[in-house]
């Protein structure tokens, strides 16, 4: 597969989008900083061809919302760094009844649904942990639906702002393009976004912060206005806020660990969050965790890191969900990762799929994935966790 191909598919995508005579598009997207670029990217983009959009956040994939979202026919459905992990799903939610894009970086699965086209650039060689985000992706497609999306590009390097170890691959052509069309401007390690006046570092940090800690309190709406106007002191207030939550969460989170420690087994190493996060969007465990793999006097760097918090059952914008669920998140840290890269160990969004088979939704990347399960199944989980890395381990 090639770049070539991945151009050709989204030629054909947008051929079948101009078929359809409706005008209004769901846009489904994450809740994360590259989320909220890709779900500013394919708003903007498709409001310019005067489609009216309908933005709508997710944390995770949950297959009741997939079935109401699908249960009518002749919609279009955009799923914006959400959706290639469970494309499987979709499909068999969509029936071939709704034109159905899905533009991501997480593992994907297969679409079965021919009305289901998902362009993630994995499908076509490139790498979702390093060669691109889901914004790249989101960009890619506006950029092709219409030139005039050019001016859009700085998102897909916010958005790949979370990929560690720089721009690269497709990535690195971005940053060479809004170099050379006056978008952004280098000085020094600071990468200076000229219409907004703030820099990609800055908006990507604000976001992580509106998305995730404000997810039940407007944070996403705020968070995509941010993306087109740029930080406002409204938002500015509201950051400030949220962020002085999750530093306290987060305070006595470590402090209860530091005191007791971290469960372990013989390869896995895990905490029950519990009710520490209430009000906030649950992509802080996993962010908490990213910190945690760093935290060599509390975790062991040859263990798996699993965080459990409990769940909202309420949906902004949808409803509520229909069980009480948890998640889990898993971080590997770097000493480990290398075992992984070897093939020796299992990835993170493998041991969490094979832990929570027939009861969990989960996906990822390699070194960093989540998982929502009913909460009557947390230990079935963590006795799981132990079995699906030895029976692996090589």
């Amino acid at each position: 597969m090639s770049f070539l191909e991945f151009e050709e598919r989204i030629n054909k995508t947008i051929s079948e989008l101009r078929k359809e005579k409706g005008r209004e598009v769901i846009v489904v997207h994450h809740d994360d900083a590259d989320g909220l670029c890709s779900g500013a990217i394919t708003k903007t983009g498709l409001e310019r061809e005067n489609y009216k959009t309908h933005v709508f956040c997710l944390e995770k994939v949950y297959p009741e919302v997939i079935a109401s979202l699908h249960a009518t026919k002749d919609k279009i459905i955009f799923y914006a760094d959400i959706g290639s992990a469970h494309a499987d799903l979709i499909s068999e939610q969509n029936k071939g009844e709704n034109l159905t894009v899905i533009l991501d970086h997480h593992d994907p699965a297969q679409a079965t649904d021919p009305r289901v086209f998902d362009l993630n650039l994995e499908h076509f060689g490139f790498r979702g942990e390093t060669d691109f985000s889901s914004a790249t992706c989101c960009y890619m497609f506006a950029k092709t639906l219409n030139e005039m999306n050019r001016d859009l590009a700085y998102l897909a390097l916010v958005g790949s702002s979370e990929i560690p170890g720089g721009f690269t691959s497709i990535d690195k052509s971005i940053l060479d393009e809004t170099v050379r069309d006056g978008i952004i401007e280098i000085k020094g390690k600071q990468i200076k976004i000229k219409k907004l006046g703030t820099s990609v570092n800055t908006l990507f940090s604000a976001l992580q912060i509106l998305g995730p800690i404000g997810y039940y309190r407007r944070g996403p709406e705020l968070a995509i206005k941010a993306c087109i106007e740029g930080i406002s002191p409204e938002i500015k207030s509201e950051l400030d806020k949220l962020e002085s939550e999750r530093k306290e969460a987060n305070k006595k989170l470590l402090g209860k660990l530091y005191r007791k420690g971290l469960n372990e087994t013989e390869h896995v190493q895990w905490f029950d969050a519990e009710d520490t996060y209430t009000g906030m969007g649950t992509k802080v465990i996993g962010t908490f965790c990213s910190f945690l793999s760093y935290q060599t006097r509390i975790i062991k760097p040859n263990k798996y890191i699993i965080g459990i918090t409990n769940m909202s059952p309420e949906i902004p914008g949808w409803g509520k969900l229909s069980e009480s669920l948890i998640k889990a998140s898993i971080r590997i840290p770097k000493e480990l990762q290398k075992l992984v890269e070897q093939g020796k160990m299992p990835s993170a969004v493998e041991v969490l799929k094979e832990a929570s088979k027939r009861f969990g939704v989960a996906d990822g990347h390699e070194f960093a994935a989540n998982v929502t399960m009913p909460t009557a199944m947390k230990q079935t989980f963590i006795e799981n966790l132990e079995k699906a890395i030895s029976s692996f381990k090589r």
